[in-house]
């Protein structure tokens, strides 16, 4: 009877000792605990991840890839990152090379975080085979670039929460400083009044974005991979760049608000989408990839032998809640005149908040607040300084000057990051998910949604 009743207690507890088996390792904050894996670095976004060091990670990272140019320049970028003069990192790379990369990684096992940029094509696939073998996802976008892998998200991304495994994408335009205080700022009634709704037509919420093939990165001309210009591997601008634009719009007008796509409230729709495309030239296409020819997989959308065309240019409009809003990604070869440019909108029932990135402003974010409302020039000069003096004990040293019937927004020096720069606020964020065991709950629900959105408008633009 004893032996029995023994048997009894035990075989609950074997089964919640095989229950945790299954989940991801407990962390706590300690050092070193964190162990990362990088799977097929083919875009510098995954070398960006390890600009600085974090007492969480360990220096030693394992790193599985086929061998060619795109690990070559991960590993280039990261002993840059070794031998540079002020703040140098010490990363020990070890190396394994050989097209049973991913089924190596998913035997060894030697760490507890996947991070994975590159050729988009299979990333679904590292992500769901990760998840399954109990590894933590830290992914650049887009995780998806096709309707028919939503599904399969949706999917791994349960088998995760089940775990207690951390899966999320990179978004670094949530710290990027203008895009802040447009949040901020927007949530201060006596300056912004409330969000309007918008119409299709005059969306309450904009985001464009434009970007140029070649340009250079830390200093140096970025050459980009053949496959990049595949759009079958890459992904469409619909769904690449507008994961940022998608990101923010629901970040920045929904804060800290879980919003599910298959809930009749607030209620998602993509209401209309388009894609066309950039012609990219021999010639420039070489500068770009170093390549003097074509890729076969893109020899269908070449012309004349000569002129490729790439469907990288997408806009859509969207409405949540009854609030429209409208992103629009869109590539071009390069900016004589400069860098990438950005433009973003929100309008408030008493002054728009409006972010500009091009010529005029030297080709760097600024923020402009102008007023909707009959209000003379004095008091919103007035209510404006109130609502920055409001931020001042986040954001010291914010001033206003008028600037052509708007406020331009005056931000010290020290708030403003480089892009690159932002890697390394995302992967805090990421590292402190991964001791609390999750993302909030929003961010969860939100990353879902986001991927309906970019998926509806893909198939939406082929109508």
């Amino acid at each position: 009877m004893k032996t029995r009743f023994f048997l009894i207690l035990l075989v609950p507890f074997i089964a919640m000792c095989s229950k945790k088996n299954e989940t991801s390792d407990r962390f706590t904050g300690a050092d070193n605990e964190v162990r990362l894996m990088t799977l097929n670095p083919g875009h510098f976004h995954a070398g960006l991840v390890q600009m600085h060091t974090y007492p969480q990670v360990d220096t030693t990272v394992h790193v599985y890839a086929p061998e060619g140019p795109e690990l070559n320049s991960y590993l280039a970028m990261i002993e840059q990152f070794n031998s540079r003069e002020s703040d140098p990192t010490h990363w020990n790379t070890r190396v394994y090379t050989g097209n049973d990369y991913l089924s190596r990684m998913l035997s060894e096992k030697p760490g507890n975080v996947m991070v994975v940029a590159g050729n988009n094509v299979r990333k679904m696939d590292y992500i769901s085979q990760a998840v399954e073998h109990g590894l933590n996802v830290y992914a650049d976008k887009p995780m998806v670039i096709k309707p028919d892998q939503f599904p399969d998200l949706k999917r791994t991304l349960e088998r995760a929460d089940d775990q207690g495994l951390v899966v999320n994408d990179i978004m670094t335009e949530r710290h990027e400083i203008t895009s802040i205080l447009q949040k901020e700022l927007s949530r201060i009634p006596r300056l912004f009044g409330e969000l309007t709704e918008g119409t299709p037509e005059e969306p309450a919420i904009i985001k464009e974005s434009v970007h140029f093939f070649y340009k250079t990165v830390a200093g140096e001309p970025l050459i980009r991979p053949a496959w990049f210009f595949d759009v079958n591997k890459q992904g469409e601008a619909i769904v690449d760049v507008s994961t940022h634009l998608v990101d923010l719009i629901l970040w920045q007008a929904f804060p800290e608000t879980a919003i599910d796509y298959r809930s009749p409230e607030p209620g998602v729709e993509v209401l209309q989408a388009k894609a066309w495309d950039t012609e990219l030239t021999r010639s420039q296409f070489e500068l770009i990839t170093g390549d003097e020819t074509f890729p076969e997989s893109v020899m269908e959308e070449v012309k004349d032998d000569s002129v490729l065309n790439v469907r990288a240019n997408g806009e859509f409009l969207f409405s949540v809640g009854g609030v429209n809003a409208k992103v629009s990604a869109r590539w071009g070869f390069t900016n004589p005149k400069g860098g990438d440019t950005h433009y973003s909108i929100m309008r408030g029932t008493r002054a728009d908040l409006i972010v500009r990135q091009d010529a005029e402003q030297n080709f760097v974010a600024t923020l402009y607040a102008e007023p909707r409302e009959e209000t003379g020039r004095a008091e919103f000069e007035n209510r404006l300084n109130e609502a920055l003096e409001q931020l001042g004990p986040r954001f010291p040293g914010l001033t206003a000057e008028e600037n052509g019937g708007a406020w331009k927004i005056n931000i010290p020096e020290e708030f403003t990051e480089t892009h690159e720069e932002h890697f390394t606020r995302v992967t805090e964020r990421f590292l402190e998910a991964l001791v609390k065991g999750q993302l909030p709950e929003w961010e969860r629900t939100n990353l879902l949604t986001k991927y309906y959105l970019l998926t509806r408008a893909y198939d939406l633009s082929r109508d």
